[in-house]
């Protein structure tokens, strides 16, 4: 049988994306704190752009961690550093300079755990990249965040030291470099999170596990076939519960079929049991997960065609936006819920 739903990689991953969420927390907060602060209109003005991206890629980070599909938690060391730079942030020890250097410094920091986690989706599994597919958005407006806050140091260090304005050509350079890094990574970053609907969600989670079952596909290595199915059980046993929490009981008065997605996915559920009290080596269970694939592919089938139809038709950008809100809240409750059982 399937001995555990865990992987290691897969978990120090999650312990990573946990880490971002609480860095992207401190760097909310202490562009909050720099806004009170300072008294530069145009400094202001940038700031500001900078605190609407971050907390837009905070939502983003949410979804990325959702599709993820497994529970992590933050370092204790991240946890006491971001403490004790917090305290540094709000306290009068540093100068705005100081602060704002600091920032610069988390920035480039929160850009190299981006890139990693990318990095390790490419040794760990084809799944994992397009769970975090988002999360490009995040690295790419953080390097540019990077570069505006260099040409922020300029000025505040500048006046610091001198009491007088800098010349002004570095940070016209500055913006000149920051608008052609954002026109060229604008057309391959993914959307904004806030214009996610229902469709794109689910759909994502069915790009999500085709691939895996691809990956068990490809590889006759019982570690690896036990790795993916572990996630291909936790993701189809959220995605289902999740569904028909919140979607399936929204779209039944305008779809007939909905019974039948009801139906169907009970079915998948008994499979997957089934398919976990195999051992992974066992000649039966690459053949199970190819019969799961074939009445998961069905469902996805049916869903992304007449039920998607059907909600385009009866549901306005904002309630489609709302239930992906609602599902994705669902996921994550879930997928608490399932990472505790397992313990």
């Amino acid at each position: 049988m399937v001995l555990t739903l865990d992987d290691t990689k897969r978990t120090a991953i999650a312990s990573k994306l946990a880490d971002m969420k609480a860095l992207q927390e401190l760097l909310i907060a202490n562009e909050q704190t720099f806004l009170s602060e300072c008294s530069d209109q145009d400094i202001c003005k940038c700031l500001q752009d900078m605190l609407e991206d971050d907390r837009k890629n905070m939502g983003i980070l949410e979804t990325v961690i959702v599709q993820y599909g497994v529970q992590g938690e933050p370092k204790q060391t991240t946890t006491e550093m971001i403490k004790e730079i917090h305290k540094l942030m709000e306290g009068s020890e540093l100068t705005l300079f100081e602060k704002v250097g600091q920032h610069e410094l988390l920035k480039h920091q929160q850009v190299m755990s981006g890139l990693l986690v990318h990095k390790a989706a490419q040794v760990v599994g084809a799944d994992i990249e397009v769970a975090i597919t988002p999360l490009n958005t995040v690295n790419f407006e953080n390097r540019a965040h990077q570069e505006q806050l260099k040409g922020v140091l300029e000025i505040l260090g500048v006046r610091e030291l001198t009491g007088k304005n800098p010349d002004q050509g570095l940070w016209a350079r500055v913006q000149d470099a920051v608008a052609a890094l954002t026109g060229v990574a604008g057309s391959v970053i993914s959307r904004a999170d806030d214009e996610m609907n229902i469709q794109d969600v689910i759909r994502m989670d069915h790009m999500k596990v085709n691939t895996l079952f691809m990956e068990i596909a490809g590889t006759e290595d019982p570690q690896k076939i036990q790795e993916f199915f572990g996630q291909i059980y936790k993701d189809l046993t959220v995605h289902a519960k999740a569904e028909e929490q919140v979607v399936y009981p929204a779209v039944r008065p305008f779809y007939s079929d909905t019974q039948e997605l009801y139906d169907e996915q009970a079915e998948m559920q008994v499979q997957l049991d089934e398919i976990k009290s195999l051992s992974p080596s066992s000649p039966q269970f690459k053949e199970k997960v190819s019969q799961l694939k074939e009445k998961v592919m069905d469902h996805v089938r049916q869903e992304e065609s007449t039920m998607f139809t059907a909600i385009r038709n009866n549901c306005s950008d904002e309630q489609k936006e709302q239930l992906a809100t609602q599902f994705k809240a669902a996921k994550s409750q879930l997928q608490t819920q399932l990472a505790a059982s397992m313990k």
